[in-house]
């Protein structure tokens, strides 16, 4: 179905990617994934034709397969409302529907040609018919309701949309024409768990070909049976069989091989400049001990240098050649080391009978309490839109509440961590932005920035020249500066790579302060939080024990939803 074969792809002196080769059989469901920056993006613009590669070939075949994109944004649906954005996901269906009614319209004037009306009319419905004309109605609803959009007004502007429900809209536009080939870039992101579900569902059961580039690996572990690997090293791509789990497990083998080998070299490269040693150093002993009177003796002196040259020789062609293992690169990972929380009491933070309401729109939140205590991991879930986000807000207090109390403990120093980003200044520069949040030196700030993956010139880029990930890990940046002891984190692991979200995990473990995280990712969920709080319907609701106890309390009494 789609053949890549050697795509080259640079920007200035920066190589993308360096002869990427694959293939895409008809049904195959495959997960496309590599570290932040490694190209992912970048191969996916190539494959749809956004992007000219410099060199090879993308072959899409059967000649009228089609393909479906589904970008990390989605800027191009400008200021077009929920009905026109999904009208346009389908308008080969509205022009075929609207030849149909003109050829009905001629067939019921015609006063004439009777037969030629007919077959006009009979054409134009086998084409609307094709298209899923009488379908359409039905499966936009049921895509819409899988997604969570079907209570979303269709007049609502696109722009006023939530992260979340832009990307819902986007996937419904996606599914909506049903291509030959998906091209999903990060689907996941800003889903809740019920949507997932549904995306998994939908994915595990297309009929057509599916590229997931996605750093969800329960998503991948669902809904993938082959694994692409953009290795950032050498900017080529690596096929493995299998889930996300089976593809982990062997590049941890690939890797365990790689160490094994290398010091099996090593062993043998010392083994050999043992001997070469020796032999020189019996050469030179006889030199020493004997006199040109002892030619016979010499002799023997004059081999021992000769075979150590040979054999210095024979080790130098080695070390130059490709049999030569290279040294295990030092895995370079996001730094994130909060250090020890400042000194706080044990009552964090309490929220007394809060209510809350956008103007103009009915309360989010109604009556609403909540205590925290001091080394507490707290999850927030709960679908899109019911005000999760909403609540951080009103604890950071960049919101005040209608009604009831936030109060926050003695000594709590809070930092939050925004799902939009919008507490960065877009106009300031990655190094700007952290000498602003403490006072140091550039090359202090620069070696600090080192640790979250900004190196060279990268400090000098905008905020709003930055990729998706480059803000988040900036922002995880500002607040291991801000030493905190209470995080807000509203879904941090969005735009994270696979190896950043492990290790953000670990970062989050050693931390010993209180965390409040909103997040979907239930890998994440599963391994973290000791205690998880549900935002639906106006209330909250508390569920100790982790993330496990709160799905079973759902298994226990199905006909509830989660969220």
């Amino acid at each position: 179905m789609l053949q890549v074969q050697n795509l080259r792809k640079s920007y200035g002196t920066a190589t993308v990617l360096a002869g990427a080769s694959f293939i895409i059989n008809d049904t195959e469901h495959i997960g496309l994934i590599g570290p932040n920056g490694s190209g992912k993006s970048t191969l996916l613009r190539c494959i749809t034709g956004e992007e000219q590669p410099d060199a090879g070939t993308v072959v899409l075949s059967p000649k009228g397969t089609t393909l479906g994109y589904l970008p990390q944004t989605f800027q191009m649906l400008g200021d077009l409302t929920l009905a026109e954005a999904l009208a346009s996901a389908h308008a080969e269906l509205g022009d075929a529907e609207a030849a149909m009614q003109a050829a009905a319209d001629a067939l019921t004037a015609s006063s004439g040609d009777l037969e030629g009306a007919m077959s006009a009319y009979e054409a134009a419905l086998a084409l609307y018919e094709a298209l899923g004309g009488y379908e359409r109605e039905h499966r936009s609803a049921s895509i819409l309701q899988g997604l969570g959009l079907g209570e979303v007004d269709p007049a609502t502007p696109v722009s006023t949309l939530s992260g979340g429900q832009k990307t819902r809209l986007g996937l419904a536009m996606l599914l909506l024409r049903e291509p030959d080939l998906l091209l999903l870039d990060e689907p996941t992101n800003h889903l809740d768990v019920e949507a997932l579900e549904w995306l998994e569902g939908f994915v595990q059961g297309y009929r057509g070909a599916v590229l997931v580039v996605s750093h969800d690996r329960e998503f991948l572990d669902r809904t993938v049976t082959r694994v692409l690997y953009l290795d950032p090293d050498t900017r080529t791509i690596r096929s493995y069989m299998g889930n996300y789990s089976d593809f982990a497990a062997a590049r941890e083998q690939e890797h365990a091989s790689h160490i094994e080998a290398w010091k099996r070299q090593q062993e043998y490269i010392g083994q050999v400049a043992q001997d070469i040693a020796r032999l020189k150093g019996g050469a030179l002993d006889i030199e020493r001990s004997t006199t040109p009177r002892q030619p016979g003796v010499r002799v023997l002196a004059r081999k021992k240098a000769r075979l150590a040259k040979s054999r210095e020789k024979k080790l130098e062609r080695y070390m130059e050649s490709g049999e030569r293992v290279e040294k295990p690169r030092a895995r370079w990972w996001l730094k994130l080391d909060f250090g020890p929380p400042p000194p706080g009491g044990r009552a964090v933070l309490r929220m007394e009978g809060v209510s809350f309401a956008y103007p103009g729109s009915p309360a989010l939140l109604e009556d609403v309490s909540l205590d925290i205590q001091h080394g507490e991991r707290v999850a927030l879930v709960g679908p899109n839109g019911t005000g999760k986000t909403t609540l951080l807000r009103l604890i950071d207090g960049s919101l005040q509440p209608a009604s009831g109390q936030v109060r926050i403990g003695s000594n709590v120093r809070l930092g939050r961590l925004a799902q939009e980003q919008e507490t960065l200044d877009p106009g300031k520069t990655v190094l700007q932005t952290t000498l602003l949040e403490r006072p140091m030196n550039e090359t202090e700030a620069r070696s600090f920035l080192h640790f979250f993956l900004f190196e060279g010139e990268s400090v000098f880029r905008k905020v709003s020249e930055c990729s998706l990930g480059e803000r988040s890990r900036l922002q995880l940046a500002l607040l291991v500066l801000r030493g905190c002891n209470l995080l807000l984190l509203d879904e941090p692991l969005n735009h994270l790579d696979i190896d950043g979200r492990e290790h953000f995990e670990e970062a989050l473990e050693a931390f010993e302060g209180t965390v409040i995280v909103v997040a979907h990712d239930r890998a994440f969920l599963h391994a973290y939080p000791d205690r998880v709080v549900e935002v639906r319907d106006g209330k909250l609701r508390n569920f100790e024990g982790g993330y496990a106890d709160y799905l079973r309390s759902f298994a226990m009494h199905p006909s509830e939803k989660r969220g």
